[in-house]
């Protein structure tokens, strides 16, 4: 009794300090009785068997996992209702998540193509600018070098010539003189232009206009100085011509007012050349009139008229479209065929207009092309074709002729040269040339209104001099001038404007 009375009484000790105890008394399988006391613990629940508790645990991690799936389910709601505000933040219309998802990612594709194609034209842009302040530098560049070559001429005229200027003007009064009451008898045509009228067009052309052509302009106008009135009459070495013969020539002496007979009716016919066959073949008259406008980067378009009055109205007879594009309005019409350069080639070409094919083309060595030994009004006029009563040149320049005109005959039938002249006229110094009885005649100016012609050159004597005859551009802006030696006049294009001239030539 007494060993079982110690446990007791600690038990009841333990009771007391932890809590309330609990007294029970239970048999146990042998059928003693058991007393327990229980006492319960402050940090700890109820306590539960081990079954019970894996139970617990078990119930516990199948409550967490349907947690944490309940969670991915949410997140995955979540991922998708963010994706559709931010569509509709977009504009975007709202459908199947599917074509929504792929039209989003096309968007994006679409906005960085844009994004791409912006900075390109920013790119352009920047470009287009440097090259604007390019030609701004180079332009009071050539200004500052015209005054300064402006002055130096004026200064060697000072020293050598004094008299020059004095003796030009009292030539150019006695020939106005001379020649006044001829002018009055010249022929009336539909127009005549007596008075100088604006260099503007039917709809004006900037100063950046197509295929360069406005930097053309800008070039010619701050580069063109009257030509030296001090080269003296050289003597070709370089060969002969043919017999003229009794084929009503002479030297030209006289070239009446112009007569306007269209005004071209759109930018492209800001330039170009319009002429008729002066040995015309079948189907062909010498009444059919050629015209090509010749702005743009893809010159091939000619037109036909059958008469000058359907020219006047605007009706061609038929429109001809050549396979190789042309360069500038060098082109000239002779004995059923079309002759012109090639754009960006020193290549001449023939077309038939009978059958409508390129017929013959044929490279003009050394010739300097596109731009390079141009007339001072530009145009990318380097090679320019033409005819009289000796038949087909062409008048070009050549590194060999350092920038001077050279001369060529053709033979129309193979485009090869049969002679060639060298002369000490630069090319880019006058503003046109054509040939009248195997005589190379220049223009001073396309755009004074009152110029001359001012050096001959006779293939038949090798013969160059200086001449002073009255030439008046009414338009401003001469950028064809041609010689018909059936009829014996001038045609010309001069800004926008269709126009011919009479000319007289001295007996021979």
């Amino acid at each position: 009794m007494g060993l079982l009375t110690l446990p007791i009484l600690i038990s009841l000790m333990l009771c007391v300090v932890q809590g309330s105890p609990q007294l029970r008394r239970t048999s146990d399988r042998q059928g003693q009785c058991t007393y327990t006391f229980t006492v319960p613990s402050p940090k700890e629940g109820t306590c539960t068997e081990p079954e019970e508790a894996m139970t617990a645990i078990r119930e516990l991690q199948h409550e967490d996992s349907a947690v944490k799936q309940d969670m991915d389910a949410l997140k995955i709601r979540l991922s998708l209702l963010e994706k559709v505000v931010n569509r509709l933040l977009g504009g975007e219309a709202a459908g199947q998540e599917s074509s929504s998802s792929h039209s989003f990612t096309d968007s994006k594709v679409e906005v960085q193509r844009l994004k791409l194609e912006k900075d390109e034209w920013e790119n352009q842009r920047s470009s287009l600018e440097m090259a604007y302040s390019d030609l701004l530098k180079e332009k009071s560049s050539l200004e500052e070098e015209k005054e300064r070559l402006t002055e130096r001429l004026e200064r060697v005229q000072q020293r050598q010539c004094p008299q020059v200027a004095e003796t030009s003007r009292n030539r150019d009064q006695s020939t106005s003189q001379r020649l006044a009451p001829s002018a009055t008898g010249s022929h009336a045509g539909p127009v005549r232009t007596s008075s100088v009228q604006g260099k503007g067009g039917p709809s004006e052309l900037t100063r950046w206009g197509t295929d360069g052509v406005g930097y053309q302009e800008l070039k010619s106008e701050l580069t063109a100085l009257p030509a030296s009135r001090m080269l003296p009459e050289t003597h070709s070495t370089t060969g002969g011509s043919e017999n003229i013969g009794s084929t009503g020539c002479g030297e030209l002496t006289w070239v009446g007012e112009p007569t306007t007979y269209r005004k071209a009716d759109n930018i492209a016919g800001k330039y170009g050349v319009w002429m008729k066959d002066p040995e015309p073949v079948s189907p062909f008259t010498l009444d059919t009139i050629w015209r090509i406008n010749t702005v743009g980067a893809d010159i091939r378009q000619v037109f036909e008229y059958e008469n000058l009055d359907q020219l006047v109205k605007g009706y061609p007879n038929k429109v001809y479209v050549v396979p190789r594009s042309m360069e500038s309005n060098g082109a000239v019409v002779y004995r059923g065929s079309l002759y012109y350069v090639r754009r960006k080639a020193k290549i001449l070409v023939k077309y038939d207009f009978k059958t409508e094919t390129l017929a013959i083309q044929k490279e003009l060595a050394d010739a300097g092309f596109h731009g390079k030994y141009s007339y001072s009004w530009g145009g990318y006029t380097d090679i320019d074709l033409a005819v009289d009563e000796m038949g087909l040149w062409v008048i070009y320049s050549t590194e060999n002729a350092k920038g001077s005109i050279v001369i060529s005959q053709l033979d129309p039938n193979t485009l090869e040269v049969k002679q060639s002249w060298n002369t000490t006229i630069r090319k880019q110094s006058v503003a046109n040339a054509f040939m009248v009885c195997g005589t190379l005649y220049t223009v001073g100016s396309y755009s004074s209104p009152t110029t001359t012609l001012n050096f001959a050159f006779d293939t038949q004597t090798g013969v160059q001099k200086q001449i002073s005859v009255p030439f008046q551009n009414p338009y401003g802006y001469a950028s064809m001038v041609d010689y018909n030696p059936t009829e014996k006049k001038i045609y010309g294009w001069d800004n926008y404007n269709m126009v011919a001239y009479d000319v007289r030539l001295s007996k021979m």
